[in-house]
């Protein structure tokens, strides 16, 4: 493969490839666990409610100035070691052209379900992915702007991580029109329309992948892949027509390497992947774990012996401090079986959690 370095004001070359984060992704054990949280930006913040009100979501996320400063509020309040970029999973679908709303109390919301070979050939046909390159604009400008707060705070060392949804989480949403509990209508397009199945995958692949390259040239240090719903396919399923997919999305960055020629590091996480583990050969520096699965578990299931990120269960942060105390401890100590640990959440902060206690846990990952 032929690589293509990254310019040398990029991040990886500056600041971040010593960062506790980036090595730990690599696989190597800095003197402190670094530690971010899933949704860190987010509702859990009053700061991000205030901005957020008359702003609708998508109307956020591709507002440089707004997508940048709500990034960049958990970094200044919680002290985590790295800024994961403020987007949500539709944007690349937003910017191809493809019409979504999410809808308050809903979620993401298509003007039809795209459930037929008819209706796959019919959204490519309108919609070919290389039309996503020049409708990237906002988001390299959010990227460089959160990018350049960042050199500010720290020393300069939070890397800011790329954010893009798996192929198949994309394609679910495509496939039903709106959010779906069971997953039902993609799970069974795989077995009724397999060769259209595998086009719509393919060409989210190639979204999610542009969207991600896109802002590691803007001047992100690593991506990570958020398959939200893949824990509702059998292995066998997941191994054949989905984890493809999600290899291509990758790479799309696999060529981008720092001037000592190491690659960007890439990060997969799944939700409900308990079954998946033994599957998840991606070819990725580290996997997500979610709460379900202890990292020592779900680290010996995989077939690479990556890093391993995670996995707090995010219903731990309304226990009084002793009973979370030790909680972080167990994860923490889980954790050392694998080559590089970056301490997370097994999900998403919650809205309800107390801003207090995340930076509580900061704090104690930091002094062990």
């Amino acid at each position: 493969m032929t690589t293509t370095v990254l310019p040398a004001t990029h991040p990886l070359n500056t600041d971040t490839a010593s960062s506790w984060l980036v090595s730990a992704y690599r696989g190597e054990r800095p003197d402190t666990t670094p530690v971010w949280f899933m949704r860190q930006a987010g509702r859990s913040l009053p700061e991000y409610r205030e901005l957020r009100v008359g702003r609708r979501m998508l109307d956020a996320c591709l507002d440089p100035e707004l997508a940048a400063e709500i990034t960049l509020q958990p970094v200044r309040r919680h002290g985590v070691d790295a800024a994961i970029f403020f987007s949500d999973i539709v944007v690349p679908l937003k910017l191809a052209g493809v019409p979504v709303e999410i809808e308050p109390g809903v979620g993401p919301v298509f003007a039809a379900p795209v459930d037929t070979p008819e209706a796959v050939d019919a959204l490519l046909a309108e919609h070919p992915p290389e039309g996503l390159d020049d409708a990237l604009d906002p988001i390299r400008k959010a990227v460089r702007r959160s990018v350049m707060a960042l050199r500010l705070l720290h020393d300069g060392r939070d890397p800011l991580i790329g954010f893009a949804g798996a192929p198949f989480t994309l394609a679910a949403y495509l496939v039903a029109g709106r959010p779906s509990k069971d997953h039902l209508a993609a799970r069974a397009m795989i077995h009724r329309h397999p060769d259209a199945w595998a086009r719509l995958l393919d060409w989210c692949a190639e979204l999610s992948g542009r969207f991600l390259r896109g802002q590691v040239l803007a001047g992100a240090s690593a991506v990570q892949l958020f398959d939200s719903w893949a824990g509702s396919l059998p292995a066998a399923i997941y191994r054949a027509h989905v984890a493809p997919a999600s290899s291509k999305t990758f790479d799309a960055v696999r060529d981008l390497t720092d001037d000592r020629g190491r690659p960007v590091p890439l990060v997969h996480f799944a939700v409900g992947a308990g079954e998946l583990y033994g599957v998840l050969d991606l070819d990725v520096d580290c996997i997500g774990v979610d709460w379900r699965t202890p990292l020592d578990e779900a680290w010996r299931r995989m077939p690479t012996g990556p890093a391993v990120q995670g996995n707090l269960d995010p219903a731990l942060l309304g226990a009084p401090w002793p009973v979370l105390r030790d909680a972080v401890d167990d994860v923490l100590r889980r954790g050392e079986v694998a080559p590089g640990h970056v301490f997370n959440l097994g999900h998403g902060v919650p809205p309800s959690a107390d801003p207090e206690v995340l930076t509580r846990i900061v704090d104690h990952v930091h002094s062990r």
